[in-house]
C-alpha cells in the first residue's frame, strides 16, 4: 500500500514538473517572439521629432514660431519695451521651448 502511494506522488510531482517546464518554455519562446517584434519595429518607425517651438520678437512684439518658418503662427500683443533688458536680449536671439505647456509658463512668467 506504502509503494502504491510513493508511486502515485512521484507520477503527480513529474506531471507537475513537466507541465512547469512546458509553461516556462512557452512564456520564454513568447517573450523572445516580442522582443524580435519590437526591435523590427523601432528600426522600421523612426522616431518623430515634435516640431520645434520658438519665441522671439516679432514686429516690436512676441511671436511664437514653429520649426524654421519666417513668420510666426501666433503674435502675443505684449509690447516688449515693457520687460526687462535680459528678456529682451532672450526675445532677440530667440527662446527654444520643448512643448505648448513649456511655452504657456514663459508667457506667463514674461507677462506677469
Amino acid at each position: 500500500m506504502a509503494r502504491a502511494i510513493d508511486r502515485r506522488i512521484y507520477l503527480i510531482l513529474m506531471t507537475a514538473l513537466t507541465v512547469s517546464g512546458f509553461i516556462v518554455i512557452c512564456t520564454l519562446g513568447q517573450s523572445l517572439h516580442r522582443q524580435k517584434v519590437a526591435s523590427r519595429i523601432s528600426f522600421s518607425a523612426p522616431e518623430l521629432l515634435p516640431a520645434e517651438i520658438i519665441v522671439k520678437e516679432y514686429n516690436g512684439r512676441i511671436g511664437v514660431f514653429k520649426g524654421e518658418s519666417a513668420a510666426p503662427y501666433r503674435v502675443i500683443d505684449y509690447d516688449i519695451s515693457l520687460l526687462s533688458d535680459l528678456d529682451r536680449e532672450q526675445l532677440r536671439e530667440g527662446v527654444v521651448m520643448e512643448n505648448d505647456e513649456t511655452l504657456r509658463r514663459f508667457i506667463e512668467d514674461i507677462a506677469t
